[in-house]
C-alpha cells in the first residue's frame, strides 16, 4: 500500500460519522467531568488534547500490537505515553505544574480509556457493516454444533 493510499485510508475512517458521534460523546463527557467535579488537573484544554490525540492514535496502536507490526512497536509505545501521559505532563508543567501531583493517578486511569478507545475505534467500516458481521459471526459460531 502507498503511503497517498494509507493516508486516505486513515482520513475517511477518522471521518465515519459513528466514529466523530462516538469521539463527540465521550470528549462531551470529559468536559461535563471537568466542570462538576473539580478535580485539580481536569480542565477543558487537557480534557481536548487527550481525548483528540487518542482519537487519531488509540486505535492504530492497538492495530500495531494484534497485526504484530514489532517495527513499529518503539513508535507505538512512544505514541501512547505521550497520549497518555506525556501530553498531560507537558501542559500541566506549563499550565499548573502542582497539578502534577495526580500524575500517578491519571496514568492508569488514561491509559485504560485508551485501551478502551483503541477498541471501539478499532474496526474499520461502517457501522452497519459492523452489525452484519457481528451477527454473521455468531451465527457461525452459536450454530456450529
Amino acid at each position: 500500500m502507498r503511503a497517498t493510499e494509507f493516508f486516505k485510508l486513515n482520513i475517511y475512517e477518522y471521518t465515519r460519522p459513528w466514529k466523530l458521534i462516538t469521539f463527540s460523546l465521550g470528549l462531551s463527557l470529559l468536559i461535563i467531568g471537568s466542570i462538576f467535579y473539580n478535580a485539580p488537573d481536569w480542565d477543558f484544554p487537557i480534557s481536548v488534547i487527550m481525548a483528540t490525540i487518542t482519537y487519531f492514535f488509540a486505535p492504530w496502536s492497538l492495530r500495531i500490537i494484534l497485526k504484530r507490526f514489532w517495527k513499529f512497536f518503539p513508535a507505538m509505545l512512544l505514541i501512547t505515553w505521550f497520549a497518555v501521559d506525556g501530553s498531560y505532563w507537558i501542559y500541566w508543567s506549563y499550565q499548573n505544574p502542582e497539578a502534577l501531583v495526580m500524575r500517578d493517578v491519571n496514568f492508569p486511569a488514561s491509559l485504560s480509556l485508551y485501551g478502551i478507545c483503541g477498541l471501539l475505534w478499532l474496526y474499520q467500516g461502517s457501522l452497519k457493516d459492523l452489525f452484519n458481521e457481528v451477527r454473521f459471526y455468531t451465527k457461525l459460531i452459536f450454530n456450529q454444533n
